[in-house]
Parts: structure tokens; C-alpha cells; sequence
């Protein structure tokens, strides 16, 4: 195992330690394939022989602009397990763009859609990247091609909890973007607490029609599921007639944002009799309105479960599993994270329903911003709350 002692420290040996029967499905795609949790373990490692050949090491970074597929996250698990600092990027991003990335993050590796490459390999040479790989969403590429000539056996670089295990990129509303550092153990922590917060075990399988490359679907969605077990309906985009067909062919529950409610909302064969084997709809990324959740509930007989988090801190709140799920509330701070409100100027801690700054503090908090030390420096409190930079409030019953 890569981690020692009784307290798994990666998060790969969560994932490990956790996973079930070496033959349960965990992705099946529309296409049809199945890749199994034994397939998670035999395929990440024959990547991780890949990026080991081509030099990386511990805290090397590993830069990927790739399409979603499942070999995507076995490049992910593969990234933990060498040791290396998973770095995803928008898919929409300009070579221009990526080239700021890359030029940043300085990775070891880049890795690419297989079409891009002879337009993206000058920009990561300008960068310093010592190698290009790609790898595309039908179990194509060079990375593929050359993990098939590697053993499914890897032995797991060891990493302790507050190693970094990914950089996100935030899109930020002033300035250039900066690079959220997260830990194994901000991952691990904030996986294993929503897992059973949102009561996931191994018979949950979730509708997972998310991009990979920003917290919500690589984070909350995969790692969660990763940790409790479970499988996943792995869509490439919102699909409503797939989604409503998926939620009467075994599906338990759905991670979206807003616009996925909104737009199942329009569905004619949105009813209750579609719905009735999810136990669980969230919502997160952005502000769902009042009158979708109400609307939501009249139709199907569910509540949506919305919650709160961002790049730097993965989820910081949650409306209850058990207990009333209040439209336009975010609910309460997950087990063992703090949140506070204060004067956005003078950082007094404001009384209950006075609107001010979010601030919150907690294992799932990051590490700090990417060569950035003033920055990071400046968005944390001398007690170590971090201050988000949205505005909140605490309601009637704390929510």
C-alpha cells in the first residue's frame, strides 16, 4: 500500500482499502462499456508505469486537457498513485490559455486530445514540458498505447495527507487565474464525509453527466462514489431523455447543477412515476432559485439536496439528508467544518441574519494558492478561517 500506519494518508488507499468485489462495475458508459473497480486498479497502474518510463516523480505536476471518458479518470487515480499533482483544464481552453497553465504549473507532463497535439505540442515546448501525450475518449492515444506494454502491478509512491494530490485552476472575477492547491487529505476528508453525509454505500449508482476537469465532477461526484463503493451512469453531457431512462434502469441518484433541473423541468416525462427509485437529487456550482426547487418537488415528490462549496475548499455546507431542504438555503456546516459571517471590512463576527463575509475553516480547506504566497497569505485569517469572498448569511435555525 502506498500508506502506512492505520490511517490511510493518500487518497488512492482510501480508494483502495474501500473498494469492493474486484469484478463490480463502477462506469458504464452509453456506449456500453463497463469498467470494473478490478479495471480501476489494473488500468491506473499500468498508466503509472507510463509516467514513471517518462520520468515523473513525487510532486511532479501532470497536466491534462482531455475529453471525458473513463480512461480519464484512470489517468487521475494513475497522477495519485506515481505521486504526481493532478492538473485538469477546461476543455474550452485556448492554446493561449494553456499556455499560461502550463507556463505556471510548469508539469512534467502534458496530456492531450489526440487532434490537438501538433497545435499544443509547441506551446507546452515554449512551456518547458518535457513530454506530450494524448489520449483520446475511445480508448485511443499514446499514453493508452503505451500502458497496454506495461504491467497491470504498481508500486504506490507513498504521500502523506497534506502532499499535494491536485491543482485547480479558478477562473476568478479579478486577475489572472490562480492555482488552488488541494491535499490527499482535503480530498480524502471531504469524500469520506459527504459519503456519509449523503448516506452512499455500495448499492448507490449515480447519473454522473458532469465535466471532470473542476471540483464538482471530478471531486464530489467521483471521489465520493470512488470511497463509497458505488457505480456511475458515466454520460459526456446532459442527456435529459438518457437521464430520465437511467433514473428507471437502476440509478439511485443525480449530481447537477441548476440548469440539469431546469431543463429535466421541461421534460414531458419528468413525473414522479420516472422518479421513483432516486433517493437523492443535489445541486451545486451555482445558486439554485426557489421557485426550481419548489417546482421540482411538485413534480416528483423529491426535494432537491442543495449544498455550498468552491475550487479552494470542496463542500463547505449542506441541506440535511434528514430534515426540511430549504429552498434557497445551502443548510449547515458539514461535519468538522467551521463557517462564520463577518464585516467584509472589519472581520467582526456578524450576529444571525446579518448578511456579510463567508468564511469557513476545516481539513477541507487548501493549501494555498500556486506560487502565489502574498495572495495566499492574504485571503486567510490569523486563526486560519479562510475568507471565500462570497456574502452570506446565517437564517432562522441556522441554516
Amino acid at each position: 500500500k502506498a500508506c502506512r500506519g492505520n490511517m490511510a494518508a493518500c487518497l488512492y488507499d482510501h480508494v483502495a482499502r474501500r473498494a469492493p468485489s474486484p469484478g463490480k462495475v463502477f462506469i458504464e458508459t452509453p456506449e456500453g462499456r463497463k469498467v470494473t473497480y478490478g479495471d480501476l486498479a489494473a488500468g491506473s497502474a499500468r498508466i503509472a508505469n507510463v509516467l514513471a518510463d517518462r520520468g515523473v516523480v513525487a510532486g511532479d505536476r501532470i497536466a491534462v486537457q482531455v475529453d471525458k471518458s473513463p480512461d480519464a479518470i484512470l489517468l487521475y487515480l494513475a497522477c495519485l498513485r506515481a505521486g504526481a499533482v493532478f492538473l485538469p483544464l477546461n476543455t474550452a481552453y485556448t492554446p493561449a490559455e494553456i499556455e499560461y497553465f502550463l507556463g505556471d504549473a510548469r508539469p512534467r507532463v502534458f496530456v492531450c486530445e489526440p487532434h490537438n497535439r501538433d497545435k499544443l505540442q509547441a506551446v507546452a515546448n515554449s512551456a518547458g514540458v518535457c513530454h506530450v501525450e494524448t489520449l483520446g475518449v475511445r480508448e485511443d492515444g499514446s499514453l493508452l498505447e503505451a500502458a497496454r506494454a506495461t504491467p497491470e502491478i504498481f508500486e504506490d509512491v507513498v504521500r502523506g495527507p497534506d502532499d499535494l494530490a491536485a491543482i485547480l485552476y479558478t477562473s476568478g472575477t479579478t486577475g489572472r487565474s490562480k492555482g488552488a492547491m488541494l491535499s490527499h487529505d482535503n480530498l480524502a476528508s471531504n469524500a469520506l464525509t459527504l459519503a456519509d453525509y449523503w448516506r452512499f454505500t455500495q448499492d448507490d449508482v449515480l447519473i454522473h453527466a458532469l465535466p471532470i476537469y473542476h471540483t464538482h465532477g471530478l471531486f464530489v461526484a467521483m471521489n465520493t462514489m470512488l470511497l463509497a463503493g458505488g457505480s456511475m451512469f458515466f454520460l459526456p453531457k446532459l442527456d435529459p431523455d438518457l437521464m430520465l431512462q437511467l433514473m428507471g434502469r437502476g440509478a439511485t441518484a443525480m449530481m447537477g447543477v441548476p440548469t440539469f433541473y431546469t431543463r429535466l423541468l421541461q421534460h414531458p416525462g419528468l413525473t414522479r412515476e420516472a422518479t421513483k427509485n432516486m433517493r437523492l437529487f443535489v445541486s451545486g456550482s451555482a445558486p439554485l432559485l426557489a421557485e426550481t426547487h419548489r417546482e421540482w418537488t411538485q413534480r416528483t415528490g423529491h426535494a432537491i439536496l442543495e449544498r455550498y462549496g468552491m475550487t479552494e475548499t470542496n463542500m463547505n455546507t449542506s441541506n440535511p439528508y434528514e430534515g426540511d431542504r430549504v429552498p434557497g438555503a445551502v443548510g449547515f456546516p458539514l461535519p468538522g467544518i467551521s463557517v462564520r459571517i463577518t464585516h467584509p471590512e472589519t472581520a467582526a463576527i456578524l450576529p444571525q441574519g446579518e448578511i456579510g463575509m463567508i468564511e469557513v475553516k476545516g481539513p477541507n480547506v487548501f493549501k494555498g494558492y500556486w506560487n502565489m504566497p502574498e495572495k495566499t497569505a492574504a485571503e486567510f485569517r490569523s486563526d486560519g478561517f479562510f475568507i471565500t469572498g462570497d456574502l452570506g448569511k446565517i437564517a432562522a435555525r441556522g441554516y
